[in-house]
C-alpha cells in the first residue's frame, strides 16, 4: 500500500469542479478532529507462557481434529484443498501449522484512506482507531424514546460522528435504516459515509453483490487505480461461533480480499451459548477461528489486509441474556491482544458496550469497563467505541455524544506521561516554595489552558448555578450537546462532479432490481 493522497484521477467525469471544491474548502470552517492514537503505554498482557502454548497448541487441535465448516461455498472447500486441507463434505480439517503458515504473508499494519487525507488513519502496532457503534435495528433519543432506525436516523449518527474532535472513524452501519428496502439500505449509507463525513468508512457485509458496490462507489470516489493501490474502507466479518463460516460473510470477504480492502475476521461470541464458559476455552475457539478466516483471505490474495477481531460478551445464567463490561470479558480481551500481536496481526475489540436500556449508571459503568479494557488490551480498530446502549440493539443519540466525550480521556491516558524539563516543573517548585500556592505562579500561567484533559460536556458548575439552571442531568446534557452538534454541523468539501457520480451511481444501482425487505 502506498501513502500518496487519493488522485483525482479514474473517472474522467470526476475532474470538472476541482476549483469550486478547493475554494469551498478554504472558506469551509474547519472541524476539529484528533489524530488517531499512538500509545506511550505499555498494553498489559495477562496470559503466562506457559497459557499461551497450552492455547495455541489446542487451537492447532482444533483446526486438525474438529475442523471448520465453510457452509454453501464450494470454492472455498476447493481453494482448501488445494492448499493441503482435509476437506469432508463441508467440513475443513487444516493441518498443524497450515492456518498459521498461510496468515504470515498478512501485513502488521494498514493505512486506511479517507477522502481527506488528514484523516487517514493506522491500524496495527501501538494504533488506536475509534470508530462509532454498529448494527442496531433501533435508536433511542430522549424525545422520541425507543424506535425503528430510520435512514434520517442514520444520516444524523454520521453528521454526529463527523463533529465529534475524538473519533477517527465514521464506522459502518451505526444503526440499520429500516425505511429503507433491504437490498438497497447499503448504497444509501455508504453515500451517506462518503458526503456527510471526510473520515474513513466502512463497507457493506450483507450479501457479496453489495460489497462489490461498496468497492464501485468508492472507485467513483477515490479513482479507480488508487482503490486498486490502496486501501480505503474496513469491514467486519463476523464468524458464526462456534466454528462455522457462512457463504455470506465469506462472500463480502472475497470480494473485499480481491480488492484490497481489509476485513476485520471477528468471532462473535456470547460466552457458555457460543464458546465455553471458560475464558481459556473461549480464546482456543477465538484464535482457532480468527486462524482460519485470516488463513483464507490469504488463500484468495496473499497480502490482502486483515484484522484479528474479538467480539465476546458473557451470558447472565438466569435469563440468557447477553453482560458486557464484565471481568471475564475483559481477561479475555487481554488474551486476544497477545494472541494477536503474537501473530503480528492489528487487532480489534472493545467498544461502549453494555447491557443497560438506558444512558444510566449501569451503562456508564460497563461502558468504562470495556473502554479502559481496550485501551490497555492493545487494541486497534474499536468499533463500538462510542452510541451502543441495550445489548447492541439500540443507537443512542445521547450515549453517542456521552461516550464521544469520554474518548477523550482515553487519548490522554494513552500519551503517558510527558517528562520534559518543562513538565519536570523544577522551577515551579522552586519558585513557590514550602507553604505557598501555584495558581499564580508562571509555569501555571504557561500551561494551564492545556495542563488537564477537561470534558465538553459534563458539568463542573457549582451547585447553586446547575439548581438555577433547572438541575439538569447527564441524559439532559448530552441532549442539548446533540442539537448543538447538529446545529452547527457544515459538509466536508466535496468535488461537484464527484457528488453527481455518486448521486448518479446510487440511482442506477437502485433501478436495476425491485425493493426487497426481507
Amino acid at each position: 500500500m502506498t501513502d500518496q493522497s487519493p488522485a483525482p484521477e479514474g473517472r474522467r467525469r470526476a475532474r470538472s469542479g476541482g476549483g469550486a471544491a478547493r475554494r469551498a474548502e478554504r472558506t469551509a470552517p474547519k472541524i476539529e478532529a484528533a489524530r488517531f492514537i499512538e500509545r506511550n503505554i505499555p498494553n498489559f498482557e495477562i496470559l503466562t507462557a506457559e497459557t499461551i502454548e497450552i492455547i495455541e497448541t489446542n487451537a492447532d487441535t482444533v483446526l486438525e481434529e474438529i475442523g471448520v465448516n465453510f457452509v454453501d461455498n464450494p470454492a472455498a472447500l476447493e481453494l482448501w484443498r488445494n492448499a493441503g486441507a482435509d476437506v469432508k463434505g463441508e467440513r475443513v480439517h487444516i493441518p498443524r501449522g497450515l492456518a498459521r503458515k498461510l496468515c504470515e504473508t498478512a501485513p502488521s499494519r494498514i493505512t486506511q484512506h479517507a477522502r481527506n487525507p488528514e484523516r487517514n488513519v493506522e491500524i496495527g502496532g501501538n494504533s488506536l482507531v475509534l470508530a462509532p457503534v454498529y448494527g442496531p435495528p433501533f435508536v433511542r433519543d430522549l424525545e422520541g424514546g425507543r424506535r425503528y432506525a430510520t435512514i434520517e436516523d442514520f444520516r444524523t449518527f454520521v453528521k454526529l460522528g463527523y463533529m465529534s474532535k475524538w473519533l477517527h472513524h465514521s464506522g459502518g452501519t451505526v444503526c440499520e435504516p429500516t425505511d429503507v428496502a433491504v437490498n438497497k439500505r447499503h448504497l444509501d449509507m455508504l453515500h451517506a459515509h462518503m458526503t456527510l463525513s471526510d473520515k474513513p468508512f466502512m463497507g457493506s457485509v450483507t450479501e457479496p453483490s453489495r460489497a462489490q458496490d461498496s468497492v464501485d462507489m468508492c472507485k467513483v470516489l477515490f479513482g479507480d487505480t488508487f482503490v486498486a493501490d490502496n486501501t480505503v474502507m474496513t469491514s467486519l466479518i463476523n464468524i458464526n461461533s462456534p466454528l462455522t463460516f457462512d457463504a455470506t460473510m465469506m462472500g463480502a470477504l472475497e470480494v473485499y480480499a480481491k480488492n484490497n480492502q481489509a476485513c476485520i475476521v471477528s468471532p462473535f461470541i456470547v460466552g457458555g451459548a457460543m464458546a465455553p464458559v471458560s475464558v481459556t476455552g473461549t480464546l482456543t475457539q477465538v484464535l482457532a477461528e480468527v486462524l482460519a478466516g485470516v488463513a483464507y483471505s490469504q488463500l484468495l490474495k496473499p497480502g490482502a489486509p486483515v484484522v484479528f477481531g474479538a467480539f465476546v460478551s458473557s451470558i447472565d445464567m438466569n435469563s440468557g441474556a447477553p453482560t458486557f463490561g464484565t471481568p471475564e470479558a475483559s481477561k479475555i480481551l487481554y488474551g486476544a491482544g497477545q494472541l494477536a500481536r503474537r501473530m503480528g496481526l492489528p487487532f480489534r475489540s472493545g467498544g461502549s458496550l453494555c447491557g443497560s436500556k438506558l444512558p444510566d449508571a449501569q451503562a456508564a459503568y460497563e461502558t468504562a469497563n470495556t473502554l479502559n479494557a481496550a485501551l490497555l488490551g492493545g487494541v486497534n480498530f474499536m468499533l463500538h467505541s462510542c452510541g451502543w446502549l441495550e445489548g447492541g440493539l439500540v443507537s443512542s443519540f445521547e450515549k453517542f455524544v456521552m461516550d464521544a466525550d469520554q474518548l477523550g480521556v482515553l487519548h490522554s491516558i494513552a500519551a503517558g506521561i510527558d517528562i520534559s524539563e518543562d513538565a519536570q516543573a523544577m522551577g515551579a517548585i522552586a519558585e513557590v516554595g514550602p507553604g505557598g500556592h501555584y495558581l499564580g505562579c508562571a509555569h501555571t500561567q504557561a500551561n494551564f489552558k492545556s495542563a488537564f484533559w477537561r470534558s465538553n460536556m459534563l458539568d463542573y458548575r457549582p451547585f447553586e448555578t446547575w439548581a438555577d439552571d433547572g438541575s439538569p442531568d447527564t441524559v439532559a446534557l448530552a441532549n442539548a450537546k446533540v442539537k448543538q452538534l447538529l446545529n452547527t454541523y457544515t459538509p466536508p468539501p466535496m468535488d461537484a462532479a464527484k457528488r453527481e457520480a455518486l448521486d448518479a451511481f446510487v440511482q442506477k444501482a437502485k433501478e436495476r432490481e425491485p425493493d426487497s425487505f426481507i
